[in-house]
């Protein structure tokens, strides 16, 4: 693999960046980034609307890079929302109880009600990236996990649930900047794990696992929508913007 191929992502699946107004490869100015937040923002409240009105059950799973984004699109997404219908996932490791049970089930006691929408930053997929790259899943169990994550989406979403799959890309220059960035402010430092900074040296097996992940989890049914996040507001906005391209809702607020 050429040093070109190593600092960039190669995706297979659908690209969601041309959502953006300022020219490819310019930083989208901040006034117009927060203009447009807040109108994508009250759309997002429709959208709620609808969802809990129609009672509809949507499920959002956000993978990527670490560093790439995910989590302040995923508050931006979230702050406008009423938080008794919209929840965020975020699993730590499973405990040995969670260890013995089938590998879906502690996530399946997650999976919304008539009229929720839930947000799983990050999802079953740690099994197709950290622990095979790291080790922390055995060859049988990642094998099976790679038969077994399209029957299992495919029931779920057979059953009522709407199913949306984002992976955010960086750059290995931008996330080692951001990685500095957590270094060296205390108030950002939290977001910097002992293993961030092992899996920054591990970007060639990373995106091996992340390759191979697709190959067999990126189903018609349930597709993988790639955010390129070097530009965090252009992130934000894209990722926005295809979300209420995909709940099909109409504005059903109360007037006043």
């Amino acid at each position: 693999m050429s040093k070109k191929e190593k600092h960039k992502e190669h995706h297979s699946h659908k690209n969601e960046n041309d959502k953006g107004h300022s020219k490819n490869g310019e930083k989208l100015p901040k006034k117009e980034y927060e203009e447009e937040l807040s109108r994508l923002q009250l759309e997002l409240v429709k959208m709620q609307t609808w969802v809990q009105e129609k009672g509809l059950k949507l499920v959002l799973i956000f993978e990527g890079r670490d560093a790439a984004g995910k989590g302040g699109t995923i508050k931006r997404i979230t702050e406008p929302l009423n938080p008794r219908g919209c929840k965020v996932v975020a699993l730590g490791k499973p405990s040995d109880t969670e260890k013995t049970q089938w590998y879906f089930q502690r996530y399946v006691a997650h999976l919304p009600s008539a009229g929720e929408i839930v947000i799983f930053d990050r999802s079953w997929y740690n099994r197709g990236g950290v622990e095979k790259v790291m080790g922390f899943c055995s060859g049988k169990e990642y094998e099976e996990f790679s038969r077994s994550v399209s029957e299992f989406e495919g029931l779920i979403t057979r059953s009522g649930i709407l199913l949306i799959k984002y992976w955010f890309s960086v750059s290995s220059q931008e996330q080692e900047k951001r990685f500095q960035e957590r270094v060296k402010n205390p108030a950002k430092r939290w977001k910097l794990s002992p293993m961030d900074m092992e899996a920054r040296n591990l970007w060639d097996q990373y995106s091996e696992a992340k390759d191979a992940m697709f190959e067999f989890s990126n189903m018609p049914f349930a597709p993988w929508y790639t955010i390129e996040g070097d530009d965090k507001h252009k992130a934000r906005l894209n990722c926005i913007h295809h979300l209420l391209s995909k709940v099909h809702y109409k504005d059903v607020l109360p007037r006043v």
